[in-house]
């Protein structure tokens, strides 16, 4: 009997301590729920309600646009087939007027660069919106290369007749 009270008392003993330790960490995290609730919702609620003073930003220039002349070139064939020509009216979209007015003077040079890489194309090159988009890509790339440091955002088509 004398065991059995020893082994009451040292239970009873070890189960004081666990059962304080689980009523000290449930209240300190529910301690820590109340501060991050009561946090959270100060920051979404009343963070936005003082005097908020924002710079505001200037509206976006709108973009400027030089017309390119109306090109016409034959497109590469097989021998013996029919000649097939392709007609282009582009537009070079560009981020100021300031740049359309330096722009200007280089347009020859960029007809002939537009020229020169579209007379080496096929019929085939063009086929589907995939052959246009890479055609609006190349051409931008090579007017962006002969025209800088000047950049042209895009170059857009008018007009596209493959006959």
């Amino acid at each position: 009997m004398a065991d059995e009270e020893k082994t009451d008392s040292g239970d009873g003993a070890a189960a004081a301590p666990k059962k304080g330790k689980l009523k000290l960490i449930i209240a300190a995290v529910g301690f820590l729920v109340i501060v991050g609730a009561g946090a959270g919702g100060w920051f979404f609620f009343m963070r936005g309600h003082g005097e908020e003073q924002h710079a505001e930003a200037p509206p976006p220039k709108p973009p400027s646009f030089v017309d390119i002349p109306d090109m016409m070139v034959n497109l590469v064939g097989a021998p013996g087939e029919r000649v097939q020509y392709l007609k282009l009216k582009l537009v070079l979209e560009l981020k100021e007027e300031k740049q359309a007015e330096a722009i200007k003077p280089a347009l020859p040079r960029v007809t002939d660069l537009f020229q020169t890489y579209m007379r080496e194309l096929r019929p085939s090159d063009l086929n589907g919106s995939a052959g246009l988009f890479r055609l609006k890509e190349e051409l931008t790339k090579r007017v962006n290369l002969a025209l800088a440091p000047n950049q042209v955002n895009a170059v857009l088509f008018k007009e596209v007749v493959i006959q």
